[in-house]
Order: structure tokens, then C-alpha cells, then sequence
């Protein structure tokens, strides 16, 4: 009896685990991964996250709602590595690796690293799977309006900033090297 139980509860483990792997691809196809490596000054920063599609949709506001935790992207969390310490908005940023969360709102974001990294973006219900007591900075940027939609997110550096930029909406990070 009790071999018959271990070897269904086997199955079962398979089943969830090709289920998980095959649902995993999927979302990949829809919102692919964007790795890319940046050089601030003499610190090198990677970018890791995969990337929504706009596909007709109300994102700010509606998709992403204002004023609740954002995973900044689709599927795992997206993260920022840094091999240097950091200065982002007269704040420090030890070097370290971090996930990258934002709150949108209509004409600010606040743009948030944390240390925990978890293996999934969101938990079953949509909710962002963010631990906001392993924030190590936070900090509020100005929107900016884009003149024609971005079909795709994009978050990368350039010329000493974190930019991310998607449907109307763009936000810039100042980030120097410390």
C-alpha cells in the first residue's frame, strides 16, 4: 500500500513538474527574456527581464494598476546586477545582485531594489511577490509621456541612467558609479 502511494505521489510530481515547464515556455514565447550588460563609468550592470507585449491593450492604469507593486515585466522578477557600488538618485546601491520593482502612478514611479530574488513574479492571484522588508532602496521618478506607444517594454542604460519605457510612459534613473 504505502509503495503504490510513493509511487502515485511520483506522478504527481512529474505531471506538476512538465505541466510547470510547459506553461514556463509558453509565457516565454508571449514575453521572452531580455538578458543585456551595461557599463556605468567603470561598474558593469546586467539587466534581466522578460518582455511584455503591449497587443492593443490599456497597460498604466489598467493592466498595471496605479498605485500597487509592479514586477516591472512579465514572468520572474526582473533583475539588476551591479559588480560596483552605485549612487541611484543621491542614494547608495551596494554592488550586489537585486530584484527591480516599480509602483507606477499617472506622473510618478517609484522605483524600488530588493534583495530577495523569488523564483516567480507574482503569486496565483497576481499579486507582486515582493518582501518590502528586503527593500535595500527606493526612490520616486517623473514620468515622462512618449509620443507614439512602445509596443514592447524596454528597460536598459544609457548615458548614466536606468530607463524603462513602455506603451506612453517613461521613467529615468540617474545612476553613477560611487
Amino acid at each position: 500500500m504505502l509503495k503504490k502511494i510513493l509511487i502515485s505521489l511520483a506522478v504527481l510530481a512529474l505531471i506538476l513538474f512538465i505541466g510547470f515547464q510547459f506553461m514556463s515556455s509558453n509565457t516565454k514565447k508571449a514575453s521572452p527574456e531580455v538578458k543585456q550588460s551595461y557599463s556605468v563609468g567603470t561598474a558593469k550592470v546586467d539587466l534581466f527581464y522578460c518582455q511584455p507585449s503591449k497587443k492593443g491593450r490599456e497597460i498604466f492604469g489598467k493592466l498595471v494598476p496605479y498605485g500597487q507593486v509592479w514586477r516591472t515585466g512579465a514572468n520572474e522578477p526582473t533583475t539588476f546586477e551591479t559588480d560596483k557600488n552605485l549612487v541611484i538618485e543621491g542614494k547608495k546601491l551596494l554592488a550586489g545582485k537585486y530584484s527591480l520593482w516599480t509602483i507606477p502612478q499617472k506622473d510618478s514611479w517609484t522605483v524600488i531594489f530588493n534583495k530577495e530574488i523569488p523564483s516567480w513574479g507574482v503569486d496565483f492571484g497576481s499579486k507582486a511577490l515582493r518582501n518590502d522588508k528586503e527593500d535595500v532602496l527606493q526612490v520616486v521618478v517623473p514620468v515622462e509621456t512618449l509620443t507614439s506607444p512602445q509596443e514592447k517594454l524596454s528597460i536598459e542604460v544609457q548615458a548614466n541612467s536606468l530607463i524603462i519605457s513602455w506603451d506612453t510612459s517613461k521613467v529615468i534613473v540617474p545612476i553613477t558609479v560611487e
